[in-house]
């Protein structure tokens, strides 16, 4: 029993390990520039279905594509029907698995020779850094992966000497649930369809099972590898869950069809068999498993947008939505975990400007109870969140995106407190004296809104920055007048000290605003702090 057992699960276990270092490996020399391309070739439903096709045939692994499209969409990184797209996308990506296996894997057996891959690699990533060491990572996993196959292959002809799997029912629905429900749990159990299929496509080879049972432990696979996802997005928010929702029930439906209709996939198969000459067993099953995949995407893909709306109103927004993009699940990858905060950020930002500009244009008394608290409990979410990010590395902790960003949570608070008006200091922001301020605030909280929303013209932040310092020069020469008025008698104490606040809040008010985009604007994300205080230098006044 030892003689299968223990080869058998070895073969899973180098396989397993072979794809997760090339996955870390091939992530870690090109998962910036992937992750770049994910977020930016998915404007369409089509162009998010190709990015997640290629980005998973790539990597090799459908789990590592949509747990992190999870992050992106938790980050806000995508939106919920462009991450539709890429899901159906990584569905279909992950058939290239099977392909692998079946051409290169079983028909050329490279085990033997994939063998000096594994030791070049260790060297590499032991003698090396940088680039090299993940170079040294992927050659490692892919050599493991052929070294995985070639111990399941000889495994798995042991095991059909020795057990006839075959006469296990593979007819009536009973036997199809049985064989499908075996494939589940081999994925769960592995946390990998691509190893599930892998086992599948050796023990087809080995003449283990037959191309019938093959198949429903394909359709099995299929099913299993979204219990990861679904893992992941545990502790996410409502986008998160959305996805991993999405994922799941495309999945089961893909499978659900492939069941219904596999007589006729059966037949297509055969009649590829005979026609152009497809060659049986394993690369026949790969070109299955790729069938009643991309028959589940013509079925859903023409309908991505309406298919995401249904599963929005499955999944409706409960969560507060200034804080939409926090979720405890994102504190496992630093990086996303601090744009999330960055966007999140943003969007306070954006909310305390609506609020002023309606206050600077309407007059209005005072600024709803409910949005204060709103902005109050998001700031509050913002800054423990924000404390429990972990460092990434030694170095990390001072990295310019942290610091940008404590920078920013400063300035946010500060302006917040600004939404605090007596009504004297309200009545005096309509004065004459200190209209120029006033329009010189609007002007600037304006480009604000629009810089941070992305659609200001060329040098906004420059803009910002003259009116903050207009906006100084008004407030001292103001100052002195308001001074000389109260002086001379034409002007209260009282009227003064109200007219002062004023003045200083409109000052205050424009200048945390100034600083809070250049701390979070697009453009300035990777310089360092030095870098923007060179641009935009404080003023002498904090508060």
């Amino acid at each position: 029993m030892t003689e299968i057992l223990f080869p058998l699960l070895g073969g899973i276990g180098l396989f397993l390990m072979g794809v997760v270092l090339l996955t870390d490996g091939f992530k870690s020399m090109a998962g910036e520039t992937l992750s770049r391309a994910l977020t930016r070739f998915t404007g369409t439903p089509y162009k998010a279905f190709a990015s997640g096709t290629l980005v998973t045939l790539l990597v090799q692994s459908s789990t590592a594509t949509t747990v992190t499209l999870v992050g992106f969409v938790s980050a806000g990184l995508l939106t919920f029907p462009q991450a539709v797209g890429v899901v159906i996308g990584a569905s279909l990506g992950a058939t290239g698995t099977g392909w692998v296996v079946s051409v290169l894997g079983l028909k050329i057996s490279l085990g033997f020779y994939a063998l000096p891959l594994i030791g070049i690699g260790a060297l590499l990533r032991l003698l090396t850094k940088g680039m090299g060491r993940s170079l040294g990572l992927s050659l490692a996993g892919f050599g493991l992966i052929f070294a995985g196959i070639d111990t399941l292959h000889n495994s798995m002809q042991v095991l059909a000497e020795t057990f006839d799997l075959s006469a296990l029912p593979a007819s009536g629905i009973t036997g199809y649930l049985l064989i499908v429900t075996i494939g589940t749990l081999m994925t769960v159990i592995m946390q990998s369809s691509g190893a599930a299929v892998a086992t599948t496509l050796t023990a087809l080879h080995a003449h283990a099972i037959n191309f019938d049972q093959a198949a429903l432990l394909v359709i099995g696979a299929a099913i299993g590898t979204t219990v990861t996802t679904a893992l992941a997005a545990i502790g996410s928010n409502v986008s998160a869950r959305r996805t991993a929702l999405a994922h799941i029930i495309f999945n089961l439906a893909s499978g659900i069809i492939a069941l219904l209709c596999l007589p006729l996939l059966l037949a297509i198969i055969t009649y590829l068999q005979q026609t152009i000459a497809l060659a049986p067993g394993a690369i026949s099953l790969a070109t299955f498993h790729t069938l009643f995949i991309l028959l589940g995407v013509i079925l859903v893909l023409p309908f991505n947008r309406t298919f995401a709306r249904w599963i929005e109103r499955l999944l409706p927004e409960l969560e507060p939505s200034l804080t939409r993009h926090l979720g405890d699940a994102l504190l496992q990858v630093p990086a996303i975990a601090l744009e999330s905060t960055r966007r999140t950020l943003i969007e306070t930002t954006l909310a305390i400007n609506r609020i002023v500009l309606d206050l600077l244009g309407s007059g209005v008394a005072s600024v709803n109870e409910r949005e204060r608290n709103e902005i109050r409990h998001a700031l509050n979410v913002i800054q423990h969140f924000f404390s429990r990010i972990p460092p990434m590395n030694e170095d990390e902790s001072l990295s310019p995106t942290r610091v940008h960003q404590l920078h920013a949570i400063d300035h946010l608070v500060r302006l917040f407190k600004r939404l605090n008006l007596s009504s004297g200091e309200r009545s005096m922001l309509f004065q004459p004296l200190l209209r120029p301020g006033l329009i010189q605030c609007q002007q600037a909280l304006e480009l604000v809104r629009q810089g941070l929303l992305g659609h200001a013209p060329a040098g906004w932040l420059d803009k910002i920055n003259a009116q903050a310092q207009t906006l100084a020069d008004l407030r001292r020469d103001n100052r002195l007048n308001i001074l000389h008025e109260t002086a001379i008698g034409r002007r209260g104490p009282s009227d003064a000290l109200d007219a002062l606040d004023a003045v200083r809040w409109l000052e205050r008010v424009t200048y945390h605003s100034w600083r809070l985009c250049y701390y979070l604007a697009e453009e300035n994300r990777y310089q360092t702090t030095a870098q923007i205080a060179e641009i935009a230098p404080q003023t002498s006044l904090d508060e």
